[in-house]
């Protein structure tokens, strides 16, 4: 099939109209005929590439009651997501070649968007000993990151070694940066409200002490590290200081941790525990400030989707984690674009071709231009829409935006040129190849 998308603003610049044939942009020009495609009018609204997610949980295998790879990968499409990297704390763990490759099929064969599966660093991310690192790097999901999100790397032999391995085949470990023992039985950030609230603190220290310990490993070995779900003003500055000093490092921050702050804890509603928690108005604005900057490389959305029984319960007992696919661009938008931090050129960079090239993915996060793969999203960024978690495609209902009304709604998704979302609904999969 071929689609002519008509009068569309390219990274929010220029309008023109994008030819798309076979799967790739055929061509991009002034008044171009329709011919045999079908036309989607694109008036006042905004042509990105494709997003992509460094950070999704997909909860498959294991924890279908949470998430499949069928329903985490509809919920991106939605979101104008066109690939996504799988964290590996699935049960059983994706520490091995055919754990990887079964998710890598599951996403393939689903035909929502490119699934990547992200490689467990240690054994059942335990902390013990290096999993099958080089056996998922040369399999067919062609592992390139890995990472125990959700725990720490906490023994630096075996980060060093991890970060030593991965040089091989020019791969990057992306770290989860949690000191344990400064956050034994933590349940919101250190600080006067958890005083208050009379609940266990989450330190700064704790994530920043880890982030030194590692970009500091990783200059000594000359590896790639990636640090996710950045929290705090100091994680900024220390990153920035690494940055400076011409280490390979890399970094994401959630769209939640963009917006909300610990002031949400005071309701006791455990859709607001996460993990690393909410933190200060402060934190949140050297965050916006480190996007704004390039210290912070990219959006990672930390999309943990849970049962209902996993929330609705008491503080102390909740799961931590929220979802975020469907909401992720508007509150990029809301954050970082109308407060006019950044342009629409660096929303492309920070959501799309900083994360394809970080799991090096060659046909994700590409330029809008004539050649390339027609990995495509559409927005409306004068829509405006209150988040209803009961009418995503997520399983997960734990949304921390859940009423909010946010600007910028997704009108159409291209997954190499096969539309999976059009006039801002599900569409069909793309068949696998």
């Amino acid at each position: 099939m071929k689609y002519l998308i008509h009068n569309a603003s390219i990274l929010g610049g220029d309008t023109a109209d994008v030819l798309v044939s076979d799967g790739t942009i055929a061509q991009i020009g002034q008044g171009l005929q329709a011919g045999d495609a079908t036309v989607i009018d694109a008036s006042g609204q905004i042509l990105l590439p494709g997003l992509v997610d460094p950070h999704t949980h997909l909860r498959e295998p294991g924890r279908e009651d949470a998430e499949t790879v069928e329903t985490g990968t509809r919920a991106a499409a939605k979101g104008g997501f066109t690939a996504v990297h799988a964290m590996a704390n699935s049960t059983p763990v994706a520490d091995t070649a055919g754990v990887v490759e079964q998710v890598y099929e599951l996403g393939r064969k689903a035909g929502w968007v490119d699934v990547r599966p992200v490689g467990a660093v240690t054994v059942g991310l335990a902390g013990k000993q290096l999993s099958e690192i080089g056996a998922m790097a040369d399999s067919r999901a062609k592992v390139r990151m890995f990472s125990d999100d959700g725990i720490c790397v906490f023994d630096p032999l075996l980060m060093r070694r991890a970060l030593e391995y991965v040089k091989a085949f020019d791969g990057v470990i992306a770290q989860h940066a949690q000191e344990p023992r400064l956050t034994e039985g933590a349940q919101m950030n250190e600080g006067e409200v958890s005083a208050v609230l009379g609940l266990a603190g989450w330190p700064a220290v704790a994530e920043e002490s880890i982030i030194a310990r590692d970009v500091l490993l990783a200059e000594h070995v000359g590896a790639r590290l990636h640090v996710c779900h950045v929290s705090t003003a100091g994680s900024v500055e220390i990153i920035r200081w690494a940055k400076a000093r011409g280490i390979q490092v890399t970094a994401e921050v959630t769209p939640h941790h963009l917006l909300l702050t610990d002031e949400k804890v005071r309701s006791f509603d455990p859709v607001y525990k996460v993990n690393p928690p909410l933190r200060r108005e402060a934190d949140v604005m050297a965050l916006r400030a480190g996007v704004a900057d390039g210290t912070i490389d990219m959006i990672g959305t930390d999309h943990a989707p849970h049962p209902a029984e996993s929330k609705d319960c008491e503080w102390g007992a909740a799961a931590m984690g929220m979802t975020g696919l469907e909401t992720a661009l508007s509150i990029v938008q809301h954050t970082l674009v109308d407060t006019g931090l950044i342009g629409w050129p660096d929303v492309a960079r920070i959501t799309s071709g900083a994360a394809a090239r970080l799991g090096r993915l060659e046909d994700q996060g590409r330029p809008v231009a004539e050649g390339e793969p027609a990995n495509l999203v559409l927005v409306d960024p004068e829509a405006r829409w209150t988040v209803d978690p009961y009418a995503m495609e997520t399983k997960g209902r734990n949304s921390p935006f859940a009423g909010m009304q946010l600007p910028g709604a997704v009108r159409a998704t291209f997954f190499h040129g096969h539309p999976t979302v059009l006039d801002g609904a599900l569409a069909s999969a793309r068949v696998a190849q």
